[in-house]
Formats: C-alpha cells, structure tokens, sequence
C-alpha cells in the first residue's frame, strides 16, 4: 500500500534528533511522499533544506496565523518569489484561529487574503488553517473565490457541517488528521462521512495529533496509515483503496509536485 502524508512539520525541534530515521520509518510504512508545510518565512530556508535532502519530501511557504503578530502579515509578492523552486508545491499554510487569539483578528484576516491572493496568482494550491472560526472562514472564501479562482484545502479539518457544506461548494478539499481516530470524535467522523471521496486527504499534522493508538507520543509521517485506516472505516471501503484515492487527489491538487506512479 502507498499513501501521501499531506501535512506534516519536518522541521519541527521535535524531529531535530532522528529525522533520517523518521523519514526512513515513513518509507517502511508505504508513505511516498509527504508535504512538510511553513508556518513562517524565517524558518522557510531550513525547512526547504529538509524537502532538498529528501526525494519524497516537498514543502510549501507560507505564515501561520499563530505567527502573525510577530513574523507580520506576509506580502503576496514576497511569497511568490519563493514559489519558484521546484520543491515549494504550495501555499500556506495560513488562515484563522479564533481558539488562541494570538494575532488580532484583523491581521490574521489580512495575512490570509494575503496568502489566498498568492495562491490564486501561482497557481498552486492554500493550505488552510481553520480553528473556531467557521463562519468567518466561509465567508472569506466566498468572498475571494468571487475575485478569481484558487484551490485549497481544509487542513486538518475539525470544522462544523455548515463550514463544510460551504467550503465543498466551492470546491475545496479536506484533510483529516490523527484527530479523526480519537474516541470522542463521532461529530467529526460523521462530517468526514459526507465529504465526497474526491476532496478527500490524509495527514499526520505531526509531530502533533498523534492517532490512536499512538495517542500521547510524539507523531511522524508513518502514522499517516492509521488517519487512513479510520478514514476507509468511515466510508466502507478497504485501507488499501482509500490510500489510493487520497493520493491521488493529493496529486490532482498539488499538480506542481513531479507525477508520481499510484
């Protein structure tokens, strides 16, 4: 079985002692390539680094909204000077997060217009964040897709059904994390049921969210089999088919990354 880890942080402090190992445990598991996403333009450089060392490994570049109110709200412009190198697949990831509040609303509202604006002028696909902020995710995304098309994907994805239906009518992806196996996840589980299997993707988020039943550990891109396990539980198919399907829309979005036989 081959599967694409869609999100995951390489170039987090956590992975800093046995990444090698960990990208080798993630080749053991069928993982055949995997987006380590940018949360902050002062860490793209080390970041790309990792994706340059690595043959399955792409990267994207972009501010967290988590990270606005010290790094700034990121220039269009300036995003797509990085977008040039063929290793940078995507944008983001950014977006809204209503749950820490560590960025005034307003700015992390314009960093992600920002982002959206860069996404829509390279062509490559928005990695969102979204936290607590359903309705102003949606709005926003109505708002700039009547501006011009883009593609994106809900990473991560813990939002309502109103966020999804919204979302899905614009023809966005989703993503679902390690959170979708937790035991109190049954909202969730039930969104995920009603998303058509061509939006749908697979990711660790890692080093966080790890699935049960590693829950409580650190994460890593090889537990992208068991987010994928419960995902083909949920939609009654076997592992091996929904791991097929998520990769290949995984390709089908992020168009830019060399093809890759699935």
């Amino acid at each position: 079985m081959w599967i694409i880890d869609s999100h995951c942080h390489l170039d987090s402090e956590d992975f800093r002692g046995d990444l090698r190992d960990v990208i080798t445990r993630a080749r053991a598991a069928g993982v055949i390539r995997l987006l380590t996403v940018n949360t902050n333009l002062q860490k793209f450089e080390n970041l790309l680094s990792i994706a340059e060392q690595f043959e399955e490994v792409f990267c994207s570049v972009g501010v967290h909204p988590h990270e606005v109110e010290h790094a700034g709200v990121a220039n269009s412009e300036t995003l797509l000077a990085y977008v040039k190198h063929p290793k940078v697949i995507g944008i983001g990831e950014t977006g809204l997060d209503y749950y820490y509040k560590n960025a005034p609303i307003s700015a992390q509202k314009a960093n992600f217009v920002s982002h959206i604006s860069a996404a829509r002028k390279s062509g490559l696909p928005l990695i969102v964040h979204s936290r607590d902020a359903d309705n102003d995710m949606a709005s926003i995304l109505e708002q700039e897709y009547k501006k011009g098309n883009f593609s994106c994907v809900l990473h991560c994805f813990t939002g309502g059904p109103g966020l999804a239906k919204r979302a899905l009518a614009l023809g966005c992806y989703f993503s679902f994390s390690g959170i979708i196996t937790f035991k109190n996840a049954n909202n969730l589980r039930e969104i995920a049921n009603t998303i058509p299997n061509d939006r749908l993707l697979v990711e660790t988020d890692s080093p966080y969210l790890a699935p049960v039943p590693h829950r409580g550990k650190r994460n890593e891109p090889a537990y992208v089999c068991c987010c994928n396990a419960m995902l083909a539980k949920i939609k009654n198919v076997k592992p091996e088919e929904m791991a097929e399907l998520t990769s290949k829309n995984f390709c089908d979005l992020f168009s830019k990354m060399p093809e890759v036989a699935i």
